[in-house]
């Protein structure tokens, strides 16, 4: 194990800010429009992302402000990473926060910070951001599992 490998020696509590961030594998996928359903709890997903994001790079063009321009933009936690049941079962930290570790094809794994598009595990392509888009409800998708 090389000793650079933090998040194999670190609980996600202890990481720094700068590590704790760079677990993000990028996939723009909490980015995604979603509901729940009030009478079954089901998500639904859309393919209509935040207006912040960047639909080439999938990052957040506005990421130290978000908070303030996207009052609704949840920060994800050590803390609360696990009750967000809307995270991907492919989120990066998530996987930690369940004892797995980072997949083959992430950032950190692979040394190229481009190895999520390169995979294709990321939203590119597959999304509009919601500047574009009238009716969010009429754009519910299928292909979006959030248990993958």
């Amino acid at each position: 194990m090389s000793s650079n490998e933090f998040w194999k020696t670190k609980s996600l509590q202890e990481m720094t800010s700068s590590e704790w961030e760079s677990i993000c594998d990028g996939c723009a996928k909490c980015c995604i429009f979603k509901f729940e359903e009030d009478d079954t709890g089901h998500i639904l997903q859309t393919d209509v992302v935040c207006k912040l994001l960047d639909l080439d790079t999938c990052h957040c063009t506005k990421y130290e402000q978000r908070k303030t321009l996207v009052p609704d933009c949840i920060t994800i936690t050590p803390d609360n990473i696990l009750q967000l049941k809307w995270m991907p079962a492919s989120c990066s930290y998530r996987l930690l926060a369940q004892g797995d570790d980072l997949p083959a094809w992430h950032s950190l794994v692979t040394g190229n910070p481009k190895s999520m598009q390169l995979a294709n595990k990321t939203v590119q392509g597959r999304v509009v951001s919601e500047i574009e888009v009238d009716d969010i409800e009429d754009r519910i998708i299928g292909w979006f599992d959030p248990n993958n």
